[in-house]
């Protein structure tokens, strides 16, 4: 696992020190004295992971950091603060300024990359989401990850798998003000309950007496639902193989016991923060690709869809030996309905076109507004014939029923012409299948509007 690790320390046995165990990874390591010149480094560079000291002179480690998860363009860099101090309170300080973790001086070398390569693959993830983002339509992406949602003020939803009945009560009162726990004392059925609810985060308990946590763990990291889940472990002192395990297969984070109360409440809010601007990241992503393939006016598909699926559809027809028809709808006199109505009156016509459009298709059929007021159907398995006919059902249709428009209420008489094709074979290309439609679309055009035109085979 290679990533590019930023060590901070104003001491240069301590940077060395960090670099020498980190290279021995094979991490690319970066080094910065101050607090300035790390942030300086995290705007202008590459970094995955901030190795950050707290006890700095001018600006401190909890300075650095706030400032590092304060700015939408660092937000994203996971911080991990490595300090002599082993205060609870420092440690809270530390989470509630943004750091993703926190470990003492000195640092256990396990402890140190086990911490670094569970947060180098987070932040693999969250730069994949992102790099979606930004790749698929320009959405704004600093707006996105600079805003606080309201959905981060809310309550977090927590599921404690935990045996005893004890611990569990004192985790559920410790989190009382904070979130709304669900507790499970059976391993199997805290896997269900975690895969069908919309959970934030799930703390397990290590001490199981029949079931090992890490087996639930792993289970928990195999399921689609559940796999970008976060999960704490709850672990008793002496636990230290186990843990780094657990990091190993992907855990997030973990307290000893006796757990205090201010730290888990912070180390939970870290988890659920993460995860919510995780999954703000996807349905961006989602919602980018959504737009980028659909008309905004009418909700069908748009032509760069059709331009890509049109492929797919064809290329199956010619393998298959099946039949393939394309349909090519314009709508008569369109220019007149907006220059009577304006364009909010055509925009109606529009919509409404493209409604009575999906009633008249079938769900395997591809329907897309192509540009303007021209539409195209591609109709797999639909000999020509057929699709002449369901050309003319849409025509009658058109013409039976005026279109109403939403802002006076008028009603306004409209057709269409429609051109039909379908494939030939053996030599037949996408583009000679759409010319042969627009060429039937100019005939019905040119004959008096109102008509179907058909390009047998």
């Amino acid at each position: 696992m290679t990533a590019r690790i930023l060590v901070v320390d104003d001491i240069p046995a301590n940077v060395k020190l960090l670099e020498v165990r980190l290279l021995a990874e094979y991490f690319e390591v970066l080094t910065a004295s101050s607090g300035i010149e790390a942030l300086e480094t995290c705007e202008n560079g590459k970094v995955d992971v901030v190795l950050l000291d707290v006890m700095m002179p001018g600006m401190d480690g909890f300075e650095v950091c706030r400032r590092l998860k304060a700015d939408p363009a660092t937000s994203h860099i996971p911080v991990v603060m490595v300090t002599a101090l082993d205060q609870t309170s420092d440690r809270i300080r530390g989470l509630n300024v943004g750091a993703d973790d926190f470990l003492t001086k000195p640092v256990n070398d396990l402890q140190l990359m086990t911490r670094v390569k569970s947060l180098v693959r987070l932040k693999a993830l969250s730069d994949e989401l992102r790099l979606r983002a930004t790749t698929t339509r320009d959405i704004g992406i600093e707006e996105l990850l600079g805003r606080k949602p309201s959905g981060d003020d809310g309550r977090a939803r927590v599921l404690l798998i935990d045996e005893r009945a004890s611990s569990g009560e004192r985790i559920v009162d410790h989190l009382r003000d904070e979130a709304d726990v669900d507790v499970q004392s059976d391993p199997q059925t805290g896997l269900f309950e975690a895969a069908e609810a919309p959970y934030e985060c799930v703390l397990i308990s290590t001490a199981m007496a029949d079931f090992d946590p890490l087996r639930l763990c792993s289970q928990l990291r195999s399921l689609d639902r559940t796999r970008f889940l976060p999960i704490m472990l709850l672990a008793d002192p002496g636990d230290d193989s186990l843990l780094i395990r657990g990091l190993e297969l992907g855990v997030n984070d973990y307290l000893v016991r006796p757990i205090d109360r201010q730290e888990l409440i912070a180390r939970l809010r870290t988890q659920v923060k993460r995860k919510r601007y995780n999954d703000r990241l996807r349905a961006s992503v989602a919602q980018t690709i959504e737009m980028a393939v659909t008309d905004g006016l009418t909700g069908l598909h748009n032509r760069r869809y059709l331009d890509s699926h049109l492929s797919t559809l064809f290329d199956r027809a010619v393998s298959r030996r099946r039949p393939l028809s394309l349909m090519i709808a314009d709508l008569d006199r369109f220019k007149s309905i907006n220059d009577t109505f304006g364009h909010d009156g055509g925009d109606d016509v529009l919509r409404e076109f493209a409604r009575r459009l999906r009633q008249n298709v079938r769900g395997i059929d591809l329907a897309c507004r192509y540009g303007g007021e021209e539409f195209v159907v591609v109709m797999p398995d639909t000999d020509g014939a057929i699709a002449e006919r369901v050309a003319e059902r849409i025509r009658t249709q058109i013409e039976a029923t005026p279109f109403r428009l939403s802002r006076d209420g008028a009603e306004i008489a409209m057709t269409v012409s429609l051109g039909v094709s379908t494939l030939r074979r053996p030599n037949d290309t996408i583009a000679d299948l759409i010319k042969r439609a627009d060429i039937a679309l100019y005939e019905a055009k040119s004959g008096g509007r109102n008509r179907v035109v058909a390009k047998a085979a």
